[in-house]
């Protein structure tokens, strides 16, 4: 069975994840960069292809450490992560956004995240 967050489980391990998000959020940028460079200028000074796939390997290892805790990871541009949780018997997500400062939103798991409401 997939893990069950409380709030504060998952308030609990925000400060990593927003440390993690951090790296993915720069890998990111230079990931973008070095593409846009390698193809418009043919090089990058950020690196060439083994840069490239050292950063993809870090946001993957990242990624893979959510995953493995049991957190939902909904994208990366911005960083989006689920942990689930259950409110009043209803399934839902505790939902965190790239920017957000603390775990503060939830919203139905069928719902997703157009029906955030505040915790």
């Amino acid at each position: 069975m997939d893990r069950i967050f409380t709030v504060d489980e998952a308030r609990s391990l925000l400060p990593g994840v927003i440390e993690d998000a951090q790296e993915v959020i720069a890998a990111r940028a230079d990931l973008a960069e070095i593409t846009f460079d390698r193809q418009a200028k043919g090089g990058s000074e950020l690196g060439g292809l083994p840069e490239l796939k050292a950063l993809q390997a870090r946001i993957e290892e990242i990624l893979s450490g959510w995953t493995d805790q049991g957190i939902e990871v909904k994208g990366i541009a911005p960083v989006l992560v689920d942990f689930p949780a259950m409110r009043e018997g209803v399934s839902v997500r505790l939902c965190w956004i790239e920017g957000e400062r603390e775990l503060a939103w939830y919203h139905r798991t069928d719902l997703g995240f157009a029906g955030r409401r505040p915790l």
